[in-house]
């Protein structure tokens, strides 16, 4: 089934969001340049091109949720229209486009592996619109469609394995609680793609508010265009932290911003045991979202030096840097917005003033992140009540558990089963451990510091349950989908996808997805090259 998107777009604009069923009504709820959005910044920012089709797409797996949030449901996908639904977000539909409702690939540059890289841009990302629903406006993107003016040398396609990856994680991130971008779908085709093997195409469709990176700041600072710096910070913050407009410094207050939910965002990572692995400056959201799922992982065996991208020669994205190198990145940013700041200043020792208020904001990071950080790893040891000494209890832990390589997730859902007082009890996370002493030596300083606790057991167990998820996209388990995937057999990506829906529930049905990883997970690698 065909249809033309040019009509669609004109037929449906008029369209109540929420209302979308058919494609054409799906297609029509995707706005172009409304005013307020990224792209009515203009060409400065963006490039306006269609998309490269593959041939006979297919519906690899499609997130129930996501399309509620878009105002559709998800049944369009595989019903009488679902040819065309995956031809659509495949960016199959490419004829008698309007001029203006044309994709669009962003510009922006950024520091790769702390290098300046200069000029780089959405390389297999096509941005297709927006979507107003319930009070929400999201961005639409495909991701794999194709070559685009800031490709360099790549040929702007995604394959199914990394596809299904980011599918998966970014759900999964969100139903942890981790600020991310969605992705609403994977969309597959037999066409041929050349990695370190020969791979087949697929597009995640992916949703977010913003896929403002620091990068884009950068871009337009590198190359003296303060205007358009000006216009893209007035974007963010009209769009997203009016309140900034009421501080002193809006483009400081939008720094501020910045960092509070960066760091935020680091301890999140840091408490489930996720390594993002290329955190350079052009995958770090404006927002503080999780961004970009290219090489990444959950740790199974803890190791506080973990590198989950094998491309990380240096180990820079290692899990320990992870919260430093955010705070490198903001450095960064901020450099990038120092020509907005201070603009009420007097010309005469405005350049001392305006750095002077630039490192106070940054030292803000470290006044968030910390304690951010020892208030997530009090929770997941069951603590109610703050006393002196709780970084410590929880650095103990992770020293054994690296000197152990305990499993990680395993680790803190287990514990919850420690009784204040039965040690006899202690076996599903005593038993993670080798070195079956040094635990009973740590275990006896926790008992302790439960002693100073109100909660008995069960209650400290529930509130333990809620913070430490027994379910998590591990490397094996994606592996598994992918592998069935390859053969036509989808059925895996949609169980895990219902599985990792519900992280913090036991699900008994599911028990095998919360197991340690079996030996021939240990030789899985990812890489920049998906």
């Amino acid at each position: 089934m065909s249809f033309s998107p040019s009509n669609a777009v004109r037929a449906a604009r008029d369209e109540t969001p929420g209302e979308a069923r058919s494609v054409s009504e799906i297609a029509g709820a995707i706005k172009v340049g409304e005013p307020g959005s990224f792209a009515a910044l203009g060409t400065a920012f963006l490039t306006r091109l269609p998309a490269a089709p593959v041939p006979d797409p297919y519906l690899v797996g499609i997130s129930g949720e996501v399309a509620e949030s878009l105002g559709f449901d998800a049944q369009a996908a595989t019903g009488p229209e679902k040819d065309a639904f995956a031809a659509f977000f495949a960016g199959n539909p490419t004829r008698d486009w309007p001029a203006d409702a044309l994709p669009y690939a962003a510009v922006y540059s950024g520091h790769q592996f702390g290098v300046w890289a200069g000029q780089l841009g959405d390389g297999r990302a096509l941005t297709l619109g927006e979507v107003e629903h319930d009070g929400a406006r999201l961005e639409v993107q495909l991701k794999g469609a194709g070559r685009t003016p800031y490709s360099r040398m790549g040929d702007g396609r995604a394959v199914l394995r990394s596809s299904i990856r980011e599918f998966l994680c970014s759900e999964a991130m969100h139903h942890l609680g981790i600020p991310t971008t969605r992705a609403l779908a994977v969309i597959g085709s037999d066409l041929p793609v050349r990695r370190e093997t020969v791979e087949t195409a697929a597009i995640v469709t992916r949703v977010s508010p913003s896929f403002v990176r620091f990068g884009h700041f950068e871009h337009f600072y590198s190359n003296d265009r303060i205007d358009e710096l000006k216009a893209l910070a007035d974007h963010v913050i009209d769009r997203f932290y009016p309140h900034c407009r009421d501080a002193d410094d809006p483009y400081l207050a939008l720094l501020d911003r910045a960092v509070q939910t960066t760091a935020d965002l680091m301890a999140q990572w840091q408490g489930v045991g996720f390594c993002h692995g290329v955190m350079n400056t052009d995958n770090m959201s404006i927002l503080g979202l999780t961004i970009d799922y290219g090489p990444f992982g959950f740790m199974d065996a803890f190791n506080a030096h973990h590198i989950c991208n094998h491309s990380d020669t240096q180990g820079r994205y290692a899990y320990g840097r992870q919260p430093q190198v955010g705070y490198w990145n903001l450095f960064c940013l901020a450099q990038a917005l120092v020509p907005l700041f201070g603009a009420n200043l007097p010309e005469e020792g405005r350049a001392e003033r305006v750095v002077e208020e630039a490192q106070k904001v940054m030292e803000r990071y470290k006044e968030r992140f910390g304690p951010a950080l020892v208030a997530k790893m009090r929770a997941k040891l069951g603590l109610e009540i703050e006393r002196d000494g709780d970084d410590k209890l929880a650095n103990g832990l992770f020293e054994i558990m690296h000197a152990n390589r305990a499993d990680f997730t395993l680790t803190f859902r287990n514990l919850s089963k420690l009784s204040k007082s039965d040690a006899s009890q202690d076996a599903p996370v005593r038993d993670l451990f080798l070195d079956r002493a040094a635990f009973d030596a740590w275990a006896a300083q926790y008992r302790e510091r439960l002693a100073h606790e109100s909660r008995d057991d069960a209650a400290r167990a529930a509130a333990m349950n809620r913070v430490n998820p027994k379910y998590v996209l591990r490397n094996h388990l994606a592996e598994n989908a992918i592998r069935r995937a390859s053969e036509k057999d989808f059925s895996e990506v949609a169980r895990l996808l219902d599985v990792l829906r519900h992280p913090y529930d036991e699900q008994p049905e599911n028990e095998a997805y919360a197991g340690l990883p079996p030996d021939w997970a240990s030789d899985l690698e990812v890489s920049c090259s998906s």
